[in-house]
């Protein structure tokens, strides 16, 4: 292992297990969302991003939503739906990798296409209230158990390409932990999509020049940006729903996490829906 891979290893253990002690499903999606084993893992890679960091976007969400879809409609096991959808994840990560072109044309190409599949499922994918969960397991368990899930996907880092610096490393454990709320982790997911298909963009312009670490390091600035926006934008559409359930007499004490509705284009109509499908 080199030392980028070590610090791989240990960085996402200590993310993975933090985040299966937080309660709130809200923020579970957002460490997620926190690209710090894109950046470690791409430095472990030692390549260039190319047009399969971009491409395994998709793969990403493929991989979050088949979890919830063989747990949540299908009743599997959650450990049977991660360990299916993982090894899915890898098998065509891997095929695509070793038939993917590195030029500009089919970056930028990928670049446009996964913004806006982003975008588009921002606006598609409903809100649900889901119940917050905290993991029983001791640290002494999660932590060993994580670092063997990455410490095995550096071990065919090579075979995967760039798509290992968007595998779900920690997206493994917040499956398994978030459990009772996946369509809350899915939900997020279209956002790592239009957040990170520009970062990938300035780091692909700015590596040749400034050198991979670097261009890493403005990626990240992006990327605070972007969250910081997005924060502003939950919190507008936070005040928009309580301003219309105070006008449409609705509970304005409601507990509902209303700083996560996507859709308030009928002010008066209530905004949580309960999914007979959810657990």
């Amino acid at each position: 292992m080199s030392a980028w891979d070590i610090a791989l290893v240990a960085a996402v253990s200590v993310m993975g297990t933090a985040l299966a002690y937080l309660r709130s499903p809200q923020h579970k999606a957002f460490v997620l969302m926190l690209p710090v084993p894109f950046t470690l893992a791409t430095l472990a890679l030692g390549r260039p991003v190319d047009a399969t960091n971009v491409l395994a976007m998709g793969a990403l969400f493929g991989y979050t939503i088949g979890v919830w879809f063989l747990h949540v409609r299908r009743r599997w096991p959650i450990v049977a739906a991660i360990v299916v959808c993982a090894l899915a994840y890898c098998v065509a990560g891997a095929g695509i990798a070793r038939v993917c072109p590195a030029g500009d044309a089919v970056f930028w190409g990928a670049v446009i296409l996964v913004f806006i599949a982003g975008l588009a499922l921002v606006r598609a994918l409903p809100y649900r209230a889901e119940p917050s969960h905290r993991t029983p397991l001791p640290v002494w368990v999660k932590l060993p158990a994580i670092a063997l899930v990455i410490a095995g996907l550096v071990a065919v880092k090579q075979q995967l390409g760039g798509f290992t610096t968007m595998f779900p490393m920690v997206g493994v454990v917040a499956a398994y932990e978030a459990r009772h709320s996946l369509w809350t982790i899915v939900r997020r997911i279209p956002w790592i999509l239009v957040i990170m298909a520009p970062v990938m963009g300035l780091i692909r312009l700015t590596q040749g020049r400034l050198g991979l670490p670097s261009a890493l390091a403005l990626g990240w600035l992006l990327v605070l940006l972007q969250l910081w926006r997005l924060r502003l934008y939950y919190a507008g559409q936070a005040a928009h729903a309580t301003e219309n359930a105070v006008r449409c007499r609705h509970d304005p004490s409601d507990p509902s996490d209303l700083s996560d509705l996507s859709d308030l284009s009928d002010p008066c109509r209530a905004p949580h829906r309960a999914d007979p499908a959810e657990p």
